[in-house]
């Protein structure tokens, strides 16, 4: 049984909840049980700020997958402290992240390791990239080194 928080939650944030068999399109998702043990397993506050994160940015919300959902659910754990320091610049940094792309990149790493971690760790390379002690660094995707 899914705690019925979650498609009010997803009703709030306008996202559909999907039939899973279903192919989802834009705001759209048939990952209701991993959404329920998010919610279940780390509470409203993170599950809603999971939603935020994914929600409230543009390029989030073409692919709302299972592996999607954990992947921001881990780096929301993970930032608390950036997260309440800097909620607008955590959306913002979410927002020019190019989610899309990096979870078709994630996508070749099927098999080999989980999907869920390759795109946790592409997501907080550019989180590193904004809060860490090298924000100014350029991308490390766009190095330019010479010899």
């Amino acid at each position: 049984m899914i705690d019925p928080r979650v498609p009010a939650i997803c009703e709030e944030y306008s996202i559909e909840i999907i039939d899973g068999r279903a192919y989802p399109d834009i705001r759209q998702t048939r990952a209701v049980a991993t959404m329920d043990r998010i919610l279940r397993n780390r509470g409203e506050d993170h599950f809603r700020m999971v939603m935020s994160t994914l929600a409230e940015t543009a390029n989030n919300q073409g692919q709302l997958d299972e592996y999607l959902f954990w992947a921001v659910s881990d780096l929301v754990e993970a930032c608390k402290g950036i997260i309440e320091d800097e909620p607008i610049k955590w959306l913002e940094v979410f927002d020019a992240t190019p989610v899309g792309q990096l979870q078709y990149i994630a996508r070749d790493l099927s098999g080999i390791t989980h999907q869920r971690h390759a795109l946790a760790g592409m997501l907080y390379e550019r989180v590193v990239k904004a809060f860490g002690p090298s924000a100014t660094q350029p991308d490390l995707f766009d190095e330019r080194r010479s010899a």
